[in-house]
């Protein structure tokens, strides 16, 4: 069976992978989220696979992969290259079935990542700067050595481990309307779409499914667009768990096939349902695993009737994440930046505070500067770093000092 030909694992086959996948894999709960039904209008549920051993899906696959594996290729261990989900799924899924890996990551991985994958028991290398170079690293290994390499997403065993994720999804949330998945190399999105689309069907029913990627890593498109698979150009993103240039050979016809259209989100766009996400639903979660939920926020997905929202992981570094919920806060006007010419003598600081005050905006930083060609001068320019309850308030605040007679410039 050529590639072209393969459309998905089929109900069997997935049953079949659920048997063995459960051995590992734990049922990850459902939560509902007012602060989604209020955007959509209608019922959305939070599937947690945040929540999962090792904190992604990813186990589903690499367990199934593995556990599939002959006693022969046991002996002779398994390779995988990957930045974080990828190597702690196949680390854990090694260690439960007794053979050995090695797994190969770029040398600046986060250290969390680094520490879980090693703390599962692999062998980590860390080779090349960005993730080809390790990948290829990876591959020569498994090669020199007779290891077996193990990828992330383009193997029919892995597609049918992630979709027992669409049983668990069919099971919990009865009558589903629309499935919203985030896509990076197709997967899961091949996995659970092929998963949901037979069970409706079986059941007579239509499901719309919705992939949703990052802007400036938006891999599949490209390949949608000419019908083939092609290597597209990305860009830096949040979001790099699904920031894969070229769809797999076995996951993009299934893709193709199934999923009902694809949808881009910004930065801004992750970041502000990451704040959301702790906010609303208490929930941790990494930017790839938050696409979903952004595309909602945003209005590119307008699903009428029961709609789940997929969180595939919730491995974050500390640090981004004190990053990222800093950004989330200014795209969503909670942490808003100014600057503002004023003019150089004493009491300024205090007149403006006062205005800010009056407004009930928090200061928490201010900046000074002579150095703005711009200015006059006899003028100094001040930035200023507030808190404030939302775009309404940010508007009221800036309206305040506009009103006062000064200029406010927000600054990103």
């Amino acid at each position: 069976m050529s590639s072209a030909d393969y459309l998905g694992p089929s109900l069997d086959e997935i049953r079949a992978a659920r048997t063995v996948v459960s051995q590992i894999a734990e049922v990850t709960p459902i939560q509902t989220s007012r602060a989604l039904r209020e955007v959509l209008g209608s019922p959305v549920y939070l599937k947690c696979e945040n929540l999962q051993r090792t904190g992604s899906y990813k186990v589903r696959g690499a367990y199934n992969r593995l556990a599939r594996l002959s006693e022969g290729e046991r002996a002779r261990g398994v390779v995988a290259a990957s930045a974080g989900n990828h190597a702690q799924g196949v680390a854990l899924a090694a260690r439960e079935l007794g053979i050995r890996a090695t797994i190969f990551m770029p040398v600046g991985v986060a250290l969390p990542k680094l520490q879980a994958t090693r703390g599962y028991g692999a062998d980590v290398k860390l080779v090349g700067a960005i993730f080809d170079e390790t990948n290829a690293a990876a591959i020569d290994y498994a090669e020199s050595t007779g290891g077996v390499f193990i990828p992330p997403f383009d193997h029919v065993d892995v597609i049918a481990g992630q979709a027992t994720l669409g049983l668990e999804i069919w099971e919990q949330v009865p009558d589903l309307d629309t499935v919203v998945l985030p896509v990076g190399g197709g997967g899961l999105a091949a996995g659970v779409a092929a998963a949901i689309k037979q069970l409706a069907a079986e059941a007579g029913r239509s499901v719309q499914v919705i992939g949703v990627q990052a802007q400036h890593a938006a891999g599949f498109l490209p390949s949608l667009e000419a019908g083939k698979v092609m290597t597209a150009s990305i860009g830096r993103t949040i979001a790099d768990g699904i920031a894969v240039a070229r769809p797999g050979e076995l996951t993009f016809p299934v893709v193709e096939e199934h999923l009902d259209g694809i949808v881009t989100v910004s930065d801004d766009e992750i970041a502000r349902a990451l704040v959301v996400l702790l906010e609303r639903a208490k929930l941790v979660v990494e930017p790839a695993g938050a696409v979903g939920v952004a595309a909602i926020l945003h209005g590119s997905i307008r699903a009428t009737g029961r709609t789940l929202v997929l969180l595939s992981g919730g491995n974050i570094d500390p640090l981004l994440m004190e990053r990222v919920v800093s950004r989330g806060l200014t795209a969503s006007k909670r942490y808003l930046k100014v600057i503002i010419p004023l003019p150089d003598r004493p009491g300024q600081l205090a007149t403006i505070s006062d205005v800010i005050a009056k407004a009930n905006a928090n200061v928490v930083e201010v900046r000074y500067s002579r150095h703005n060609l711009d200015l006059k001068i006899s003028e100094v320019e001040i930035e200023l770093h507030m808190e404030t309850r939302g775009a309404e308030h940010a508007d009221f605040v800036l309206a305040q000092l506009r009103d006062a007679g000064y200029r406010p410039r927000v600054v990103g």
